[in-house]
């Protein structure tokens, strides 16, 4: 059900729901999850503790819900992305736009997932990645289908498996976006899709 078509006392709830999670990604953010507390987070919130664990059972659970929300957006953002256009080519580029355009306009969540995952917080992280994991692994399997399509039609030549083709490109991708959060004056992410897409359609070799 659409939010504007909840009642409106579940309109309510959800609206203190996500200002709760605005609060806690705000805080996570600036000083890492170990060091921020609930009551930290209701505070920030503007709601008390007890309102905060009717919504979340601790602190682990309001992250991990954080994290798969945006896990959600950005999988049905470049999946959107892939399924709107016919001509291949164009699917791949909506698909480079796409992504770049949800991490530029979630830095905070980006910046504070790549930190807690490369750091110590594994043992928070294991249940999470594995649903995240499952999402990713049907992107790649959709990423993978618009090669096939582009190698039947004859716009892609046969040069390699399909799924290893996808993997090829989200690395590419991956691999910009990367620059660009460590160093966005001297990296930005291109705005032209074929920058990325052409390393992998034209390759490196002189002829």
């Amino acid at each position: 059900m659409q939010p504007e078509k909840l009642p409106r006392r579940e309109r309510e709830k959800l609206r203190q729901r996500q200002e709760m999670l605005a609060a806690g990604l705000e805080l996570f953010s600036e000083k890492g999850y170990h060091n921020v507390s609930m009551n930290e987070i209701a505070q920030k919130a503007e709601f008390s503790i007890g309102t905060l664990y009717k919504f979340f059972k601790n602190k682990e659970d309001l992250y991990k819900a954080l994290v798969l929300e945006k896990s959600d957006k950005i999988h049905d953002a470049v999946m959107k992305a892939i399924e709107e256009p016919d001509d291949e080519i164009e699917q791949l580029r909506n698909y480079v736009r796409a992504k770049g355009q949800f991490f530029h306009e979630n830095v905070s969540m980006v910046r504070l997932y790549f930190a807690e995952t490369r750091g110590a917080s594994f043992n928070i992280m294991a249940g999470l990645d594995r649903e995240i994991r499952e999402r990713y692994a049907q992107f790649l399997e959709a990423l993978a289908a618009v090669f096939k399509s582009g190698i039947k039609r004859k716009r892609f030549v046969k040069i390699s498996d399909p799924y290893t083709l996808a993997v090829a490109i989200e690395s590419l991708t991956n691999g910009f976006l990367f620059l660009w959060l460590e160093a966005p004056d001297r990296h930005p992410y291109p705005e032209n899709p074929d920058t990325i897409l052409n390393i992998l359609f034209k390759g490196l070799i002189a002829v």
